[in-house]
């Protein structure tokens, strides 16, 4: 919250992405408007809001007001000869999107409405916390093994609840819909719970198909692909 503190109007980049607070997020600028956003910016705060939105199925112009984004702050920047650029850019905070600011520019700005999620208890949220990133890591540790990769993946059991469900929500690999409304929830709880139920109707496919994959490898077989509904 401290670095969005004052800052009433948001340049708004919308892409049909979703970015969580605390993730990373690459991005490629080549249309003019955008150029000009991203030398606003740098020569500001760093800072402007991801909004989802599919232009290419959507009936409107630009993402309704209400709508809710993550500030994503840029952190590397890399310009080409032809002025494009390339960002890297981390989400800070969610905001809900007021209204929008007519002020001449060629990009949307908004009146951002900045919120975390609701306090909690914590002893229930560090339990269900746990359980989630177990979950987490043994579909991860099965998709290592199918990946043939070594090493070991970090421990995140104790990571604080709220970053533990923006990160394992940027990492499943689901509909971008869902990731919609799980950054929109304001309940820790909630969304550990939603995430709880989509990791269970995967893991057990997941480690069947790396057991699979390490008996085939053992065969001989490594070099075939092995598809398991």
């Amino acid at each position: 919250m401290d670095k969005v503190r004052g800052l009433r109007e948001l340049p708004i980049f919308p892409l049909p992405v979703v970015l969580f607070p605390g993730m990373p997020m690459p991005l490629h600028i080549f249309e003019d408007r955008y150029r000009k956003m991203l030398a606003d910016i740098r020569a500001g705060d760093n800072l402007f809001g991801l909004s989802y939105f599919d232009a290419s199925t959507a009936s409107i112009d630009a993402p309704p007001t209400g709508h809710i984004g993550c500030v994503a702050e840029i952190t590397e920047s890399q310009a080409l000869p032809d002025g494009r650029s390339n960002v890297l850019a981390v989400g800070v905070v969610r905001y809900e999107a007021e209204s929008y600011v007519e002020r001449g520019d060629p990009y949307l700005v908004v009146r951002p409405n900045y919120f975390e999620d609701e306090q909690e208890n914590e002893s229930s949220l560090m339990a269900n916390s746990r359980e989630v990133a177990n979950m987490f890591m043994r579909v991860a540790n099965a998709i290592r093994v199918m990946n043939d990769e070594r090493g070991n993946l970090p421990d995140i059991s104790d990571t604080d609840p709220q970053k533990l469900s923006f990160l394992v929500a940027a990492a499943m690999e689901i509909e971008i819909e869902t990731k919609q409304q799980l950054l929109e929830l304001r309940s820790t709880s909630e969304r550990l719970r939603r995430l709880h139920d989509l990791l269970a109707r995967v893991v057990s496919n997941y480690e069947e198909r790396a057991r699979l994959h390490s008996i085939a490898k053992g065969n001989g077989h490594a070099g075939k692909k092995i598809e398991v509904e």
